[in-house]
């Protein structure tokens, strides 16, 4: 029954379900969409806006992954959490909120750590979304879903900032765009006039595709050529302090937090100066007041950078509309965001 409805259409509940998006984006990538399969990994506040963007968005699963427990910092950005669940699993703790957004969904729960996964055990999956993980788990997991021609995302909120990154492989999508008419003889443009003009009434889709590359490669930007060096100049100072922040990650096991702000700050500021002199990049990029904007996770800034990656995880399974290649950074203190392309050209 379920594969008829893909081959000739979708039922007339999901119809009603995702009229707005079909009328947005169209049936065809309605019905990719609801084909697909997600891991999301890190029920965190960034988690719990991803999955409330993919479980409306209409995708056929969504498997939660976290072996972490609910702790009090939960409480105040991660609202798929009832009251009350401190010492339960994060992630077993958000399903019954996460199921009730859209009951034709089926949502999953795993609770086993992420580094004991097999290979194999990616590849039922269509997309993996993952956050909270360190930097070695980040790169080991995007080969594997490279390798498997699987869509990976990666995303994080420290603070004020927050960050998302995409490797799509080959990715084919489709866009829409105003068809161009040109101008015949004797308009009122002049009789030897053919400009090309835009026609706002009718629009034509175009296939497009583009290639995007590792995250390791982009994280290791060879910042001494001068082709570099003069790139340096255009890109934004969130990408290194992603960098920082990651290696944080690594040396503590953990995200600074508010309740350790002065032991924290210190080391930050230590990882900066050392890991920016090891790129060659002068550590007046991130200025030395930069750790107290980093501290724990912050609500409206989960919000955006939860709403643009889970935007591009219906872009990318739909194939519909370009993606951002292949990072976007928000920095919450100026309220604006910048998509950076980073690594081999």
């Amino acid at each position: 029954m379920v594969e008829k409805e893909e081959v000739g259409g979708i039922s007339e509940e999901e119809a009603a379900q995702y009229d707005r998006q079909i009328r947005l984006w169209g049936l065809e990538a309605q019905k990719r969409l609801r084909a697909s399969r997600v891991l999301l990994v890190g029920m965190k506040g960034l988690g719990a806006e991803v999955a409330k963007n993919l479980i409306l968005a209409g995708v056929k699963g969504l498997t939660m992954l976290d072996h972490q427990q609910v702790t009090p910092e939960d409480t105040g950005a991660q609202f798929l959490i009832p009251t009350g669940s401190s010492g339960r699993n994060r992630a077993e703790a958000s399903l019954e909120r996460a199921q009730n957004l859209n009951p034709m969904v089926d949502v999953k729960v795993d609770t086993d750590l992420l580094e004991n996964k097999p290979e194999t055990f990616f590849t039922q999956f269509d997309a993996v979304c993952l956050t909270c993980c360190s930097r070695d788990v980040l790169i080991k997991i995007d080969q594997i879903c490279h390798k498997n021609s699987i869509k990976f995302f990666a995303g994080d909120v420290f603070g004020y900032h927050g960050y998302m990154f995409a490797n799509l492989g080959e990715h084919e999508f489709v866009e829409e765009k105003t068809k161009v008419t040109k101008a015949g003889q004797g308009v009122e443009d002049g009789p030897d006039t053919k400009k090309a003009k835009m026609d706002s009434t009718e629009t034509t889709m175009v296939k497009r595709k583009v290639v995007f590359c590792p995250l390791k490669e982009a994280l290791e930007v060879d910042w001494s050529s001068d082709k570099a060096k003069s790139l340096l100049k255009r890109t934004t100072s969130d990408y290194f302090l992603l960098q920082v922040l990651l290696k944080f990650r690594t040396d503590k096991g953990r995200d600074p937090q508010s309740d350790t702000s002065g032991e924290d700050s210190e080391l930050l500021l230590q990882i900066r100066n050392d890991l920016l002199e090891s790129l060659g990049v002068s550590p007046d990029v991130l200025p030395d007041d930069f750790p107290s904007c980093c501290l724990s996770e912050m609500a409206p800034v989960c919000a955006v950078v939860g709403g643009v990656l889970g935007q591009e995880v219906v872009k990318a399974l739909s194939q519909r509309d370009p993606p951002h290649t292949n990072f976007f950074f928000f920095d919450g203190i100026r309220g604006s965001g910048i998509v950076e392309c980073l690594g081999p050209k």
